[in-house]
Formats: structure tokens, C-alpha cells, sequence
């Protein structure tokens, strides 16, 4: 069993919208709200083995406010009191808190030291684990080609840029107006080929050892699991990764605060999860889901449904 959450988007500050003037954000009681979650995780019985943090853990804001560091310790001191390792994916808010050098020297680089379990680019943060016997996590990095976080200098930030500008003629790098692919903006991101090579691997060897395999990332990779806008750049480049191999049977994102959900034609299932941020302080949004030789159980708390995913 493991707990997971997403778009928790804390910031010391009063309530306010989205970028659209129509969405209310409740960034202070979003860490109320996660320690509501963790005092759930911890009187579940049988205990849960992990928690899985979709990304967007503080609010873009807080980097204004000169508050990013403080922010994050009052997220990861939360979820530093379950006794049980936390996954943490990379969303685009991280990044306007922080470079990616900045994120492998913080609490939010879940990736083993070493190196063995994920690419050879140390910023890359992808990795995998096997939590129990027969299942893999796998951790994917869906900025690892990104404008956010980066050096204007770096080849990494002009690769990406150029990519972006590419499928994005508009002054506004965030605005998908007028696309014909929407989600080609710039708090959207990625994967390398590096990446997506080392992917195939692990997948790979999942299939040689009949290990069931749910992935993570901040972004959705299936268009069914969005709303167009919030997806990966290349979506379809990891999607055909996963479809080659038979292991998949879950890939869980965030970023969408309305959540989404789909059955691909392969039979993975794509959930995306309700955003924290945008749930009142009467509620909550996150969920305990429990792994099955068939099928997995999510057990959602407030916004979130409860859901039967059976592989």
C-alpha cells in the first residue's frame, strides 16, 4: 500500500486564483490539508510501505517572496514525520524555486545515490525501485527538457527553447492560443532521448523478470488523461516506450488540478490526481492505493474518487 499526492503548492500567503482570475488557490491550507494526509498514512493498517509526491510540492510565488527555501522545509518537515520513504516527482513550480543544481542538493532528490538506478545525467531526476517483490517504481523526469530551471546559457535551456519555439509562435510562451498542440508551452516539459533510452531498459528487464511496473511523473503522458494543455511535450515518444513492453500497468501524474483518468488501448491505466492547491479547507485530495496480484485499489479521500484498476 502506498499514499499519494499531488500539486500540494504550499506558500504562506493569502488565497488567490489560477492564472485565468476564475480558479481559487488556498495556499496556506494546503499544508494543513497534507498534514491531515500524513496523520491518515500513518494510522492505516496494514501500514503503507511509501508515498508517492506528484510534484508542485510549493507555489511558483514563494521564489518572489524570497520564501522557497523556508516553504519547502515546512512541506518536507510534514512529510518527514511518516516513517516510510517519500517519492518525489519534479513539477514545473519546483523549477521557479529553483535551479535543477539547486533540487539534487535538496530534500526533494529522491533519487538513490550513485546512480546506478537512473540515467547518467546526475540532474536527471528518473529512477526506479522495486518497493516489493514482483513491482517496480519507476520515477520519471517530465522537465528533463525544459526552459525552467536552467541557464539561458546552457545547451540544455537553447535545445529546449528551440524545441519550444518551434510549436509556439506566441509572444507568451505559456499561452497555448491558437496551437494545434496545445500542451507545446512553456510550464509544460519533456523527456530526453537519454532518458527515454534508459527507460526502455528498465522496462526491459521488468519484462524478463514479470515484474509489474507503475510509473510516476508531474506531467501526464496520455492526451485521454488531460485536458491537452497539461501534458509532456513528447508524450507520445514515452508512450510508444511503454507500449512496447507488457509490464506497465499504471502511470500516475499530476499537474491538472481537475485530475483525469483513462484505460489506454494497451490496458495501462492513466490516472491523473486532483490537485491539492485547489481544494477548500472543508475537504482534502489526496489517497491511499492498495497493489493486488490483479488489480489496484485507490481509496481517495475529499476531491479524489475512489477507483478499481485491475491489470
Amino acid at each position: 500500500a502506498f499514499g499519494v499526492i499531488a500539486d500540494i503548492q504550499f506558500a504562506d500567503a493569502e488565497d488567490g486564483y489560477d492564472f485565468g482570475g476564475c480558479r481559487r488557490r488556498y495556499y496556506r491550507h494546503s499544508l494543513r490539508l497534507l498534514r491531515e494526509a500524513v496523520r491518515a498514512w500513518a494510522g492505516e493498517s496494514p501500514p503503507i510501505d511509501f508515498v508517492l509526491q506528484l510534484g508542485d510540492s510549493i507555489d511558483g510565488q514563494n521564489a518572489r517572496r524570497g520564501e522557497a527555501e523556508s516553504a519547502l522545509q515546512q512541506v518536507l518537515e510534514v512529510l518527514g514525520q511518516l516513517s516510510v520513504p517519500v517519492h518525489h516527482a519534479w513539477g514545473n513550480h519546483e523549477l521557479y524555486n529553483f535551479s535543477r543544481a539547486q533540487l539534487v542538493r535538496s530534500g526533494l532528490y529522491s533519487r538513490p545515490a550513485g546512480g546506478s538506478d537512473g540515467p547518467a545525467d546526475q540532474e536527471c531526476h528518473a529512477y526506479h525501485c522495486s518497493p516489493a517483490p514482483r513491482l517496480r517504481l519507476v520515477v520519471l523526469d517530465s522537465y528533463d527538457v525544459s526552459t525552467l530551471g536552467t541557464d539561458p546559457g546552457s545547451l540544455r535551456y537553447q535545445e529546449a527553447l528551440r524545441v519550444l519555439r518551434e510549436k509556439n509562435p506566441n509572444e507568451d510562451l505559456n499561452s497555448p492560443e491558437g496551437l494545434k498542440e496545445p500542451h507545446f508551452v512553456a510550464f509544460n516539459g519533456g523527456f530526453s532521448q537519454a532518458q527515454l533510452d534508459w527507460f526502455d531498459e528498465v522496462l526491459k528487464s521488468s519484462d524478463e523478470n514479470q515484474e509489474k511496473v507503475i510509473v510516476i511523473a508531474h506531467l501526464p503522458i496520455h492526451p485521454s488523461a488531460s485536458n491537452g494543455v497539461c501534458l509532456a511535450w513528447n508524450y507520445e515518444a514515452a508512450l510508444s516506450v511503454l507500449h512496447k513492453h507488457g509490464c506497465v500497468v499504471c502511470v500516475l501524474a499530476g499537474h491538472l488540478h481537475d485530475g483525469a483518468y483513462c484505460l489506454d488501448s494497451h490496458g495501462v491505466h492513466h490516472l491523473t490526481l486532483e490537485g491539492l492547491i485547489e481544494t477548500p479547507p472543508e475537504s482534502n485530495a489526496f489517497g491511499t492505493v492498495y497493489v493486488y496480484e490483479d488489480k489496484m485499489v485507490l481509496k481517495g479521500r475529499g476531491r479524489i474518487p475512489d477507483r478499481v484498476m485491475r491489470f
